[in-house]
């Protein structure tokens, strides 16, 4: 058994999260975590009294790490931090993506949500604009970060020549033909201003629209 450490729902989170990352998310149990820490099981029911309480101390560990400590004023570049976090989060986790559905939303859940609304409470947006976009940045930020974690797929080199050299392909053969290889290093970045940029002021053109109607319908 380990050398016991200071046990507190922290401690047991933190651990939790340690072996998903080693092992997986399958071989989270209460007892392999009293393993790690060197305790008993019986001592972890104090903090956690079943495996759904502990997903949801772990996922409250998680989104602590996505609170941003500040932010700036201008709404585009707090969402654009805030997604920063988020990404690094789940780029460090990233089985925590599917992993983590079932867990209700815990207190820095909420501070993160918090921290999302009041960034664009300037705005003008309507609540339904407000989640709209955050919802838009969140399949953005979970998408690219699936596919970052995900590995490169196997290609079968020759078979996909032959393809090409079908005719069958013309636009693949240009773009692939010499075997290049697509690497776009800023590519999350012009998503997160493509969102921000197009869809924001979309947003934005409609509540003020919204504004204006009800401006004139008063007089």
């Amino acid at each position: 058994m380990s050398i016991p450490r200071q046990l507190n729902l922290e401690s047991i989170a933190a651990t939790a999260l340690a072996i998903a990352d080693t092992d997986g998310f399958a071989a989270v149990s209460m007892r392999r975590v009293a393993h790690e820490l060197g305790v008993g099981t019986m001592s972890l029911y104090y903090y956690v009294k079943t495996k759904a309480e502990l997903i949801a101390a772990m996922d409250d560990a998680l989104m602590a790490g996505v609170v941003a400590p500040t932010l700036p004023d201008d709404w585009r570049k707090a969402l654009t931090t805030i997604a920063h976090h988020t990404r690094d989060v789940f780029i460090r986790h990233p089985w925590a993506l599917c992993s983590m559905q079932s867990a209700p939303p815990g207190v820095n859940a909420m501070r993160h949500m918090e921290q999302c609304l009041k960034a664009l409470a300037e705005t003008g947006m309507t609540t339904e604009q407000k989640l709209t976009l955050l919802a838009l940045v969140d399949d953005f930020v979970f998408g690219y970060t699936l596919r970052e974690t995900a590995g490169d797929p196997v290609v079968d080199i020759d078979s996909a020549k032959d393809l090409l050299r079908t005719g069958a392909f013309p636009e693949l053969k240009k773009a692939f033909g010499k075997e290049q290889k697509l690497c776009i290093p800023n590519r999350f970045a012009l998503g997160l201003e493509a969102i921000l940029g197009v869809a924001g002021e979309r947003i934005l053109v409609g509540s003020h629209r919204r504004q204006n109607r009800r401006h004139n319908s008063g007089k």
